[in-house]
């Protein structure tokens, strides 16, 4: 027995801890900061302009909207999950409150609760019809999408929707830490949420079941739970992120989160989440997020055309996912 262990034991006995800077490099948030970093030098050398207060302020407010619905869709999408409708989701929610607190005469805690009441809704279904019956999400939520745009122009009429409440205005306009509330409300999400998926059982149970549903089975965790829940979330806080653009231009606008769905998921994927799931932070979204809005507040500093800023955030998606890959790739032939 003595013999069997001597090698093991001396093996251990030779192991050095392992240095500090690779410990440092071992964070996943520092391959994505490294190169926002680089791109704000490299605009900031270009323009110095792009980081002024007024410009850092434009861009924190610019991704405040879309960043809700992305702690949403890293959720889902670390649980192996994908949700297209959250841009539409988003329109309609927005729409659904204006009408309440305009129309319907309701009070605005009311209305904010039905609007984002609107978009739990939204994702319980897509959440039933992808994990408990069985059809694709990509599908589930692809229909979804049409489907909650054409209610949201039935509701309105594909006319937008005010006068709003004062309070709403008020709230909407209001400019706090050189920015808006509505990056408050963001990055206290980003925080709540990020440290719950870290450090909570609720997180662990998203992370194994994005990352391997047979064994979280076998583990006594209801990988149907997880999964409907994390749409649920998703829409409501899809349903969040439009109500705040809603209160910021101060009218329910039926064009409101048109496209979302893209730019949420290239800050996603950006940001280090895995497509095949159980994989990213909301951390590392908040970098992504960053680093688009870094992109296009640098390319309109610096007069490039606009269409480049799509070109350039397109490539940057195809090199993450690319990155993606070939780390899960190393760590097969590991």
């Amino acid at each position: 027995m003595n013999e069997v262990c001597e090698p093991a034991l001396n093996a251990i006995r030779g192991m050095k801890p392992r240095p500090h800077w690779r410990r440092v490099f071992a964070i996943p948030e520092l391959g994505i900061f490294v190169p926002l970093l680089a791109l704000t030098i490299f605009f900031y050398w270009l323009q110095p302009s792009i980081l002024n207060g007024g410009s850092i302020g434009a861009m924190l407010r610019g991704m405040s909207f879309v960043g809700v619905v992305g702690i949403g869709m890293t959720m889902l999408m670390v649980a192996g999950e994908i949700d297209l409708s959250v841009g539409s989701v988003a329109g309609l929610c927005a729409i659904v409150c204006s009408w309440l607190m305009t129309k319907a005469g309701w009070p605005v805690s009311l209305a904010l609760i039905g609007g984002i009441g609107v978009g739990g809704l939204v994702g319980l279904v897509n959440g039933w019809l992808t994990v408990v019956v069985g059809l694709p999400a990509f599908i589930t939520t692809l229909g979804m999408l049409y489907i909650a745009r054409g209610l949201n122009y039935l509701i309105c009429a594909g006319y937008p929707i005010y006068p709003l409440p004062d309070s709403v205005k008020n709230f909407g306009a209001a400019d706090t830490l050189g920015t808006s509330w509505s990056f408050v409300i963001f990055l206290l999400l980003v925080i709540v949420v990020d440290i719950g998926m870290r450090w909570t059982t609720w997180g662990r149970m998203i992370y194994a079941t994005g990352g391997n549903p047979e064994v979280a089975r076998l583990a006594g965790i209801s990988t149907t739970r997880v999964k409907v829940w994390c749409f649920v979330i998703t829409g409501m806080l899809a349903g969040l992120g439009g109500i705040l653009l809603m209160s910021r231009i101060a009218v329910g606008q039926p064009e409101i989160g048109t496209g979302w769905e893209l730019e949420v998921i290239a800050a996603v994927v950006i940001g280090g989440v895995s497509l095949f799931g159980g994989v990213g932070t909301v951390a590392g979204t908040l970098l992504g997020l960053a680093i688009m809005q870094v992109i296009r507040a640098g390319l309109v500093s610096t007069n490039v055309n606009t269409h480049w800023q799509t070109v350039a955030v397109g490539v940057i998606m195809i090199l993450a996912v690319g990155v993606d890959l070939l780390r899960r790739r190393a760590k097969i032939h590991a």
